[in-house]
């Protein structure tokens, strides 16, 4: 099965995993992978629902044959939003963002990089959105496109640390009811070049 699963990444439109390393390797971007999603890493990886506020949202994940599952139902009727989250302590100093390798069914999730940073007394959520398509595609998320909020609300605060990055996470919260799943098959922080 894992050896199908490679074949359809490979042959799938898009940027296929095999042609990746080939590109870092000629030198047009420096990459540093943080997750490839071994059976090791389930356990490292939770679910935040909205039933911290009262809402209904589900979401499950799962990781198999090297792919990350983040699957639900997402119920905008309370809190809105669900997620999945893993402790990262990273140094990402010198890195320009995270790119994904990712497949959806078009709605627009959010990639969440915390470094710690508060602001009158709460921790501070900061994300910035990709789009998914049925076919396996590289997004990038820069880091300057990331947003400062606290409870969904924009906060000014200092830009993000890249140093102190403590923790990752995929949000989904784009208003929509209803099921959604979101496949990643590589997560690497990149460096452009310039």
């Amino acid at each position: 099965m894992r050896l199908l699963i490679l074949v359809l990444l490979l042959l799938s439109p898009g940027p296929a995993m095999g042609q990746i390393s080939e590109e870092a390797d000629q030198g047009t971007g420096h990459t540093l992978e943080l997750f490839d999603f071994t059976p090791s890493e389930p356990d490292s990886w939770r679910i935040v629902n909205d039933g911290v506020m009262g809402g209904r949202s589900k979401g499950y994940v799962s990781i198999d044959y090297g792919v990350l599952t983040f699957s639900g139902v997402l119920v905008t009727r309370g809190g809105g939003f669900t997620s999945v989250r893993t402790p990262a302590a990273l140094n990402l100093e010198g890195f320009d963002g995270i790119e994904l390798l990712v497949r959806g069914s078009g709605r627009k999730f959010e990639l969440e990089v915390s470094d710690g940073e508060r602001f009158r007394g709460r921790t501070v959520s900061r994300r910035a959105p990709f789009p998914t398509s049925a076919d396996w595609e590289w997004v990038r998320v820069p880091f300057d496109a990331l947003q400062s909020s606290i409870f969904g609300n924009r906060v000014r605060t200092a830009p993000l640390d890249p140093v102190r990055v403590g923790a990752l996470g995929i949000f989904l919260a784009d208003a929509i009811d209803g099921e959604f799943e979101l496949q990643i098959g590589q997560m690497r922080a990149y460096r452009d070049q310039g």
